[in-house]
């Protein structure tokens, strides 16, 4: 049986590797993975190695790990068959749907033996790979704004084995603003007579942060502390800074650094949890400067040390525990939240735009501004712009100014901002003090 073990290189990051039954290194899948450590991602990494691992396991069963690179699609066959049946046997007549995998699991495994071959075949001349893609180039599906993608690729032949799988009809998962901001409550709350805050101040900003900004999660735990840059008198803004050295484990996807405007709740939100993170320092001793981590542990040992996915994990697990939030809700569905909210502002901010064309055109000639054709442009892409800011700040803003919120309220701490779902449900966002509510449908 192949493993996949967990390795740590001199001056390198973490990575992932394959070794056989008798625990040596599989050489064909350690030389593949090397060629691509510095491309892929460790997450891509470890998947793809789970992946060999299996497939040198059921070549360990079939006694045929010398003929890996004389191999065709029978045997691809018989390997997806494998999986099905549990790694167990490779033809049953009785299936157990508990231990079978998705068919998503399936493709992946799939997609890393592809990748596997196809290397080979470009670098050691295997021939594996000219006898699984075979099949002809498959239809892309229509891309609609995005249709200039398709030209950066032309089409490739696909694999002669593939995997049923059932398109998804449905809509990705949401938190409702009532299901997030109960999952802000659940953290802590603001108690206005004590002037303080009640439970896990830490655990109300970091989902609060991802509700707010649509981060991924390894994004806000690799977050330095002056990453978050405070207003002052303008907008506060979070630098999203790809970095491979945290020491969490956490890392930007894609490595892509980006900047994200916020509101003023999350921003006194932010002052709050960081006075607090500072008092806990000073009370051991320890100090934290600007450049260190943003989320650390704050009561559990080791104390101020570095934040982990998995206790972001277990925080969900206990909610769920306590039944806040839908039964299956990951901290990744504040990023479908924050998507949901753009469209939807976008949406509305197209629909004035073509209100306003459908109005001027409608009118009599005579009664019509007289515009050349660069001023209709020109205002076109003024009030594009204006819109459009607004939206991928996630805000709305009104030329009314109102109250500032103050802790405690329904949007203090990093509430419910700049969502909308349903017909009737209002918008609502603040800015520099400026609070605007937005009915949709």
């Amino acid at each position: 049986m192949a493993y996949v073990v967990s390795a740590r290189p001199p001056a390198a990051g973490r990575t992932w590797t394959v070794v056989d039954a008798s625990y040596r290194t599989v050489a064909p899948v350690e030389e593949w993975l090397e060629a691509h450590r510095q491309v892929w991602s460790p997450n891509t990494v470890r998947g793809y190695a789970t992946g060999l691992a299996q497939w040198w396991t059921f070549l360990e069963q079939r006694d045929e790990t010398a003929s890996w690179d004389t191999l065709g699609v029978p045997a691809v066959s018989g390997f997806l068959s494998w999986l099905r049946n549990g790694r167990a046997v490779e033809h049953s007549i009785v299936r157990d749907a508990r231990t079978a995998p998705s068919p998503e699991t399936l493709e992946a495994r799939l997609a890393a033996l592809i990748s596997f071959y196809r290397w080979h075949g470009a670098v050691n001349n295997v021939p594996v790979s000219g006898k699984l893609l075979r099949g002809r180039p498959r239809r892309a599906p229509a891309r609609g704004l995005l249709s200039h993608l398709d030209a950066r690729s032309q089409p490739q032949p696909s694999s002669l084995v593939r995997v049923r799988t059932i398109k998804r009809s449905d809509r990705p998962p949401l938190l409702l603003p009532q299901q997030v901001q109960a999952i802000l409550d659940g953290c802590a709350v603001y108690d206005p007579q004590a002037g303080e805050w009640q439970g896990n101040l830490r655990d109300r900003f970091l989902f609060a942060l991802l509700s707010e900004t649509g981060m991924r999660p390894g994004e806000a735990l690799g977050m330095r502390v002056n990453e978050f840059v405070m207003g002052r008198g303008g907008t506060p803004y979070v630098q999203v800074v790809p970095r491979e050295d945290n020491p969490n484990g956490a890392r930007v996807k894609m490595l892509r650094p980006r900047r994200i405007y916020v509101g003023t709740d999350l921003e006194r939100l932010y002052a709050d949890y960081l006075t607090h993170l500072a008092c806990r320092a000073a009370e051991f001793g320890i100090p934290i400067s600007s450049n260190e981590l943003l989320f650390r542990n704050l009561d559990r040992p080791p104390v101020l040390s570095p934040l982990r996915e998995g206790t972001v994990r277990d925080k969900v697990t206990a909610l769920k525990r306590r039944r806040i939030g839908p039964a299956d809700w990951t901290p990744h569905w504040f990023r479908h939240c924050h998507a949901t909210a753009l469209l939807i502002s976008w949406r509305k901010s197209t629909a004035r735009l073509t209100a306003s064309w459908s109005a001027y055109e409608a009118a009599p000639l005579a009664r019509r501004p007289v515009q050349t054709a660069a001023d209709r442009i020109t205002n076109s892409v003024g009030s594009l712009r204006t819109n459009s800011d607004h939206v991928c700040e996630k805000r709305l803003v009104s030329d009314v100014p109102g109250p500032r919120t103050t802790p405690g309220s329904a949007c203090a701490g990093g509430g419910v901002s700049g969502w909308g779902s349903s017909s009737g449900q209002a918008l609502s966002s603040v800015r520099g003090g400026e609070k605007a509510v937005l009915r949709t449908g």
